[in-house]
């Protein structure tokens, strides 16, 4: 029996009581819905395999003692199928006992859903717009954005596990100063002058400025010869930006694809694809920008002040209103995130029913604006639009701070960190520790094969059930015969429960937005197993293990094999056990593999 069961029965034991007039001044209609009722697992084995605070939670509406409600929902507990005890302790826990086999039933469960155990359709119904990485295309993509895709696309692949449509969104600011700032230091060093004072610096410059050099040659174009002085118009005319020249317009158009490019490719590299890749330059070439700021004027959002274009968002919560066409004509930042939420709302395919916006630690002061600005829409800030800030990450060698790149200046990029410890290692140290705290990655550790490591411990616990399936196969041991009631040491109870908690975990990773619990989850179920391999067996050690010796081998030879009945059953176990860990890791972007 599955803690989702438990949490059923004592819902319907509270409606039964209700219904039988029993449960004092407790009503139908107070009696809150299944998913309230959490069944927890009891730190010390001796309170049982589960307990509930039902009561508790139940007994001021009920005007009862906590206690005598709890006795109430115990004798009802008491009679249903699989529970073997229940008591009451302390100011009115209930504490519940299963027999071994309604524990055990997990297994099977595990076994006939396969890697779908524990996905559920809660969210179903609904467009998740997830934002995420979005890094300017001036540059690789550094070790913040880094953590944004690990996070993200293993947020994604959670919510799908909820049953959500989950459009993944790549968001490229090709439009303004920072791609000004890109072509300039691109000019600048095709020119081997020094990098502008507010330019990008490292080594990619040097290189992209060379690509831009010789894709213009193959073009018939000699770019270096084109005017540098600014102002002017493009070949078709128009005008170019403020401060602009031909020759920075050449380098910009050709250089700004190629880092998309390149980001494309890390992004693919790193295990993650994106459904859209939205170009802000669209927002004003399509004419939503205007179609946005006209929208809020309707709704009497907009007025003129010293010449300029505003938006009224204290009406909605902000702390000051925010300028978006300035005095002198052009576009303030803020217009295009306007044209950008209004555009996911309504899109022809796949509009948001919620955007959810993952930002970097400098985007805090972001979310006052950016609420008012949905609630502007007509839409609920928390709900239509959701906002999550991401904090810094430190990487760590030798106790020092890692600093430098090559190619890149003085950040760390993400091929920098997957050259040093692999896609694997990286995405899962990024995405187990909760974004809305600093995460420190250790390079040393996060390269070794040790316990300490946690993405080579949650592996290797895949690869050891691989493993005792082989030698299993090899002794002749199959599902044949299996008797899962006989599941019934602490070490089998033990990992049946943390089975049994997958699905509950899976729901509310994806309901608090929190990957990071699934990774934690994994790690709690593999020193589970661990435990669980170190005394238990499916197949005698002395038959797998010829590298023991000394007083290791002297405790093998004296191992039984458990008898067919038990072993068959240990061998699903170890089965179930390799199935949740592969789901699991799947869902943060890493491999199972079968052998380390």
């Amino acid at each position: 029996m599955s803690p989702e069961a438990l949490s059923e029965l004592i819902f319907n034991i509270a409606n039964t009581l209700v219904s039988e007039g029993k449960a004092g001044t407790l009503t139908a209609d107070l009696i809150p819905p299944q998913a309230k009722f959490a069944v927890m697992r009891p730190k010390d084995r001796v309170h049982g395999d589960w307990a509930s605070n039902a009561a508790m939670q139940l007994a001021k509406k009920a005007g009862m003692k906590p206690r005598d409600l709890a006795e109430l929902f115990a004798a009802e507990l008491t009679n249903a199928d699989g529970i073997k005890s229940v008591e009451v302790a302390g100011p009115g826990f209930i504490n519940i006992t299963l027999d071994s086999a309604s524990a055990a039933a997990v297994v099977d469960t595990v076994l006939e859903a396969g890697s779908d155990y524990g996905k559920n359709d809660h969210l179903s119904g609904k467009t998740l717009n997830l934002e995420f990485v979005s890094a300017n295309p001036t540059g690789p993509i550094h070790i913040g954005g880094t953590r944004w895709a690990a996070v993200g696309d293993s947020m994604a692949r959670v919510l799908e596990a909820n049953g959500a449509k989950v459009v993944r969104e790549y968001y490229f600011n090709d439009h303004g100063e920072q791609i000004n700032r890109f072509a300039k230091s691109l000019v600048a060093a095709a020119h081997g002058e020094e990098t502008p004072i507010d330019g990008y610096k490292g080594a990619y410059i040097d290189e992209i400025a060379k690509r831009v050099i010789d894709e213009a040659n193959a073009d018939g174009v000699d770019v270096l010869s084109l005017p540098r002085v600014d102002g002017g118009a493009d070949q078709d005319g128009n005008p170019l930006g403020e401060g602009d020249s031909e020759q920075r317009e050449e380098f910009r158009k050709r250089a700004v694809p190629m880092m998309f490019d390149e980001i494309q490719r890390s992004m693919k590299n790193f295990r993650v694809n994106f459904d859209v890749w939205f170009h802000e330059n669209s927002l004003y070439s399509d004419g939503e920008v205007d179609q946005a700021i006209a929208d809020l004027r309707a709704r009497g959002d907009i007025y003129e002040k010293d010449g300029a274009t505003w938006f009224e968002s204290t009406k909605h919560g902000d702390d000051k209103d925010r300028v978006i066409i300035k005095s002198d004509g052009n576009y303030a930042y803020f217009a295009a995130d306007i044209a950008y939420y209004r555009n996911k709302r309504h899109r022809e395919t796949n509009p948001a029913d919620v955007a959810i916006y993952m930002l970097g630690a400098d985007h805090h002061g972001y979310i006052g604006r950016m609420m008012a600005m949905c609630e502007a829409f007509g839409d609920k800030p928390g709900e239509n639009m959701q906002i999550l800030i991401g904090q810094l990450v430190n990487v760590m060698k030798d106790g020092k701070a890692v600093r430098m790149s090559k190619r890149a200046g003085n950040v760390v990029t993400i091929d920098d960190l997957t050259d040093a410890i692999g896609v694997d290692a990286s995405r899962y140290s990024l995405a187990r520790t909760d974004y809305n705290s600093p995460v420190d990655i250790d390079l040393n550790l996060l390269s070794s094969h040790s316990n300490e490591n946690p993405v080579y411990y949650v592996q290797y616990a895949h690869a050891r059930s691989c493993n005792v399936d082989r030698n299993a196969a090899a002794a002749g041991i199959t599902y044949e015969g299996a008797d899962v009631s006989l599941l019934d040491t602490t070490a089998d109870g033990e990992v049946l429960a943390a089975l049994a908690q997958w699905p509950a975990l899976l729901r509310e990773a994806g309901d608090l937005r929190a990957p990071h619990r699934v990774a934690h989850y994994l790690e709690d179920l593999a020193a589970t197993y661990h435990k669980w391999y170190n005394v238990e067996r499916v197949v005698p050690m002395e038959l797998t293990d010829p590298e023991a010796r000394g007083e290791q081998a002297d405790a093998i030879r004296i191992a039984k094999a458990p008898e067919p009945a038990r072993a068959a059953a240990r061998l699903k176990l170890n089965d179930a056990v390799k199935t949740v860990i592969a789901e699991g890791l799947d869902l943060l972007g890493v491999t199972a593999p079968d052998k380390m």
